[in-house]
């Protein structure tokens, strides 16, 4: 493992250039000379003098320090712990602390950072000390409904509380490379397998959405501000197809189907990449799962921020479809209007997706697009297999290329269904009527872009 951190204001410079502590009137009582409580709320003897070496050894007065900052030009609300600080450990006054940040966040519209390494609840305030979590998260949901963004940075340790709390809570969660990461700390958890207690294990599983080193977190934090506070009213238009001729609509349903099935034929990466300036990803679905076949995440486009949600032209994973769910549901919360991009021969239908929950993951995401407030823009860019694409679809603003299709069965799987010869396949394709120019003439795509 990598060397404790750095105290809490070193963190803090590193990552915003400006820092300014939370006025006394925003701090809680509590953060004013102690009353006569004597080594804590239930009496652990030598608490009083440990806090006391803490301060002394740290020049701070708590394990967090709170304030506002600006990030690569984005204001936002600070929460920093200082590990050297009885080991970052969250106790009463900790709570306060981030009790006020939060509350200044909310109060000034601002978004909230927390800079976090800790070893978990400070033993020495007992229950009192465990209960703050519960406080924490309190402030976090409200700040949730007030629309505001929440981002962790995981430096090291990020074990316990602070991980089950702000860490894994945040709607976008960063990591420093090497930290360890887990909610068991390392004196409590079973031996074995050491890499799942890790900043990379962590990310693999879909927990963590990046890895960024310690000399790219302003840029990165910055980047990811701005894009979460890029509010915008306007549905995102359809892209445009990436610098390639387009062909002409098909003339029959197999040749869609074959169109559609081409190597040859832009990708979702690249009409991404050609529709944002600049964009970042967020990865897994928050429980334990990951599907690199489905693209998510924010980009930034004439000023304005536009999410994203993409399939990559595989079966897609029930990951894939909680993933493409979180993030409609952050981005309808921030008011971020959202893109899909649908390119996918169905859903993953092997034992493994439905012991994984296929059918739940596909009501997730259809819920999470019907409920949209923001506007949602769907472009069909290649296969359209069935309800595994149509729960990447808006009813009422879908657009297909020339070069895609969408069937309620694959006509494969339909002649199969029908009990037809293999020969019957292309034949069945046209009887599907699942042509561009059909789908538009059935009132199901908007109509085909260029």
């Amino acid at each position: 493992m990598a060397d404790l951190p750095d105290s809490a204001r070193g963190t803090i410079d590193a990552v915003a250039s400006a820092f300014t502590d939370l006025p006394n009137s925003a701090l809680p009582s509590s953060e004013h000379p102690r009353a006569s409580e004597v080594d804590g709320p239930i009496g652990w003897a030598g608490y009083d003098a440990a806090r006391d070496r803490a301060r002394q050894r740290t020049g701070e007065q708590e394990s967090v320090v709170c304030g506002t900052g600006v990030v690569d030009g984005v204001e936002a609300v600070l929460i920093a712990f200082d590990f050297g600080f009885l080991g970052g450990s969250i106790g009463q006054r900790t709570g306060d602390r981030i009790e006020a940040a939060f509350a200044s966040a909310r109060r000034q519209r601002l978004p909230v950072v927390s800079l976090i390494a800790t070893g978990g609840s400070r033993m020495q305030e007992g229950m009192r000390a465990l209960t703050q979590l519960q406080r924490i998260a309190r402030q976090a949901a409200s700040t949730r409904a007030a629309g505001l963004p929440q981002l962790a940075v995981l430096r090291n340790p990020t074990t316990g509380g602070g991980w089950a709390t702000l860490g894994a809570g945040a709607d976008v969660t960063l990591a420093v490379p090497g930290a360890q990461v887990a909610f068991a700390g390392s004196r409590v958890r079973p031996p074995g397998e050491p890499d799942a207690y890790t900043a990379e294990g962590q990310y693999a599983a879909g927990h963590v959405d990046q890895i960024v080193e310690p000399h790219l977190l302003r840029e990165r934090l910055g980047r990811w501000l701005r894009l979460l506070t890029g509010a915008s009213t306007e549905p995102a238009p359809p892209p445009a197809r990436p610098p390639r001729e387009a062909p002409r609509p098909p003339a029959t349903g197999w040749d869609a189907v074959l169109r559609a099935r081409s190597t040859g034929r832009p990708t979702a990466r690249s009409y991404v990449d050609s529709y944002v300036d600049w964009r970042e990803d967020i990865r897994g679905d928050r429980s334990g799962g990951t599907d690199d076949g489905v693209l998510c995440g924010f980009g930034h486009r004439n000023g304005a921020t536009v999410a994203y949600a993409a399939q990559c032209g595989t079966a897609t994973t029930p990951a894939g479809f909680r993933t493409a769910a979180r993030l409609v549901r952050l981005a309808d919360r921030l008011g971020i209007p959202v893109l899909t991009l649908v390119d996918t021969p169905g859903a993953a239908n092997d034992a493994a997706a439905e012991r994984a929950g296929a059918g739940p993951a596909i009501a997730e995401l259809f819920s999470a697009i019907a409920s949209a407030t923001v506007p949602v823009t769907t472009l069909v860019i290649g296969e359209g297999g069935s309800g595994g694409a149509l729960a990447f679809a808006a009813a009422d603003r879908m657009w297909i290329t020339p070069d895609a299709y969408f069937s309620v069965t694959s006509p494969e799987a339909a002649a199969r269904i029908l009990k037809r010869d293999a020969d019957d396949v292309p034949a069945t394709a046209d009887q599907l009527r699942l042509r561009p120019q059909d789908l538009v003439d059935l009132g199901i795509a908007t109509g085909i872009t260029d």
